[in-house]
Parts: C-alpha cells; sequence; structure tokens
C-alpha cells in the first residue's frame, strides 16, 4: 500500500502508463489487490476514479478537496479490502466509503466549513418542500454548491445516497429533526438560487 500511496500525486493522477486491465473482472481486481499486487491495486483506482471523483465533488468545497478525498477513500479501500464481501458489488461497497470519508473530512474541518445555523433563517411554515420539476438534475449539481457544507451534505445524503434523517443525525452530530430542517433549507436555498440565477439568465437570453 505504501508503494502504491507514492504513486498518487498532488493532482490526484497517477503516473502515466499503458494500463487498462479491461481483461479483468472487479473481483479479479479485488483479489489480486488483497494480494498486494501494485498493477490491480492501479488498475482499480483508475477503473472507478470517475465514479469516486462525481461522489466526492457532491460534498467538497472545490475539485482539489474532492481529488484529497477520493485519494484517501482508496486508501482504505486497500486497507479493508480483505474484509470485502465479492458476493455484493465493489461499486455499492466503494461508494459507502466514500460518503463516509467525504463526512470525516467534513467534520473533520468543521470549524474551516461554511456552516449555516437552523436559527439564522427563517420558518418557512412549510414540511419539506418538493423540488420542481423544472429543476433539473444539471441544475442541482451547479446549484448546490452554493449552499452552506451542513445543508449541502444534508441534501446529498437524503435525495442522493437515501439514507434517512436519523442515519444522517448519526453520521453528522445532530438531531434527525436538526437533519429535517437542513433539509427543507437546502430546498428552499436552492430554490431561491434557481429563481436568482437560472430563471434570470434565461430571461436574459429571451
Amino acid at each position: 500500500i505504501e508503494l502504491f500511496r507514492g504513486n498518487l500525486i498532488p493532482g490526484g493522477i497517477m503516473g502515466k502508463g499503458t494500463l487498462h486491465g479491461h481483461e479483468y473482472s472487479d473481483s479479479d481486481l479485488v483479489r489480486r489487490c488483497a494480494g498486494g499486487d501494485i498493477r490491480s491495486q492501479e488498475l482499480l483506482y483508475r477503473r472507478y476514479f470517475s465514479f469516486a471523483m462525481s461522489v466526492c465533488i457532491r460534498y467538497a468545497r472545490d475539485e482539489s478537496e474532492a481529488m484529497e478525498i477520493v485519494n484517501d477513500s482508496y486508501m482504505k479501500v486497500l486497507d479493508r479490502i480483505k474484509d470485502y464481501d465479492p458476493s455484493r458489488p465493489f461499486k455499492s461497497w466503494y461508494g459507502k466509503i466514500l460518503v463516509n470519508t467525504a463526512i470525516d473530512s467534513y467534520r473533520r474541518n468543521l470549524k474551516n466549513n461554511d456552516y449555516i445555523s437552523i436559527d439564522t433563517i427563517a420558518e418557512t411554515g412549510e414540511g419539506e418542500p418538493e423540488i420542481e420539476t423544472e429543476l433539473s438534475v444539471n441544475d442541482i449539481l451547479t446549484l448546490y454548491r452554493y449552499l452552506p457544507a451542513n445543508l449541502k451534505i444534508t441534501f446529498n445524503l437524503y435525495e442522493t445516497e437515501g439514507y434517512s434523517h436519523d442515519e444522517i443525525g448519526a453520521m453528522m452530530g445532530v438531531t434527525a429533526s436538526t437533519s429535517r430542517a437542513n433539509l427543507a433549507r437546502a430546498k428552499k436555498m436552492l430554490r431561491e438560487l434557481y429563481n436568482k440565477h437560472i430563471i434570470s439568465l434565461r430571461k436574459g437570453h429571451e
């Protein structure tokens, strides 16, 4: 693992090479990784790099932080790979590690993260509002980067990953009711950002 770790450069992309590994299944690569095969460790990293970045960028402040989470996550994969259950899809197992590592990063950097208390936002008098249909996936992915960290992570965990508010509360060190409130406020802010940025931009092009 230490030798492999040395191949992870600050940009997160490993040294250039001609490795492809199309002939190996995930199970093959996992088995070889568990045996300490460096080439297989790099092949598995490359195979799931785009997936890992797509998960981590939703939780990170920027691409650099997302890359750090990806690399930290993959080190955990290699540390725990002998515990992996081959009857389960590797992708879902890796995904949970990515999300948990992202939450660990958020909690570790809590003092440096932008944060919004539920007490600083006026109550809307509504429950959890639904995101309207005109908010496309791309709109949401773009807009929720403007959300404070705690609202963004709550939104991701609930809407994208499917965690319950009890689970989110345990992960983030808050109550389930706080998680619900954070989700409602995240959606409210998304709507306000949508009206301000997307609709205004479209009107300007008419």
